[in-house]
């Protein structure tokens, strides 16, 4: 299983950015998807997540009205569009797969994560 994100980098604070994370070895439909972020010097912490079918949503109070997840289940795709960033939110973002064609209704503990995939750096600059 290969989880890759990309799209990171540069940024101005109230810039966006749009982060990928393209799914391999796995039957994408079968799991929810999320995000975690991890900034320098801090634990790695939820993001937000995406049922299997792009019905249900949650995000972290930090990223809610400012952050969208989506996903595209024809491309093994799941998306991350990050609005009006702050340089708060500089971190490494990683995408994650949770098995379960369940609603996602609440964060996600590390331990909820079958597979995690390689980061991309976001560095949003005042």
């Amino acid at each position: 299983v290969q989880l890759q994100a990309c799209g990171g980098g540069l940024v101005q604070a109230g810039g966006s950015l749009r982060l990928s994370c393209a799914a391999s070895g796995l039957t994408f439909s079968n799991y929810a998807m999320g995000w975690f972020r991890q900034a320098p010097g801090k634990e790695r912490e939820f993001v937000a997540a995406i049922g299997w079918g792009g019905g249900t949503r949650f995000y972290s109070d930090s990223v809610k009205g400012r952050f969208t997840t989506s996903r595209d289940n024809a491309k093994n795709t799941v998306y991350l569009q990050m609005n009006s960033l702050k340089p708060e939110d500089t971190a490494v973002y990683s995408c994650a797969a949770r098995f379960g064609r369940t609603a996602v209704t609440g964060t996600w503990d590390h331990s909820d994560v079958n597979y995690w995939g390689e980061g991309t750096q976001v560095t949003v600059s005042s």
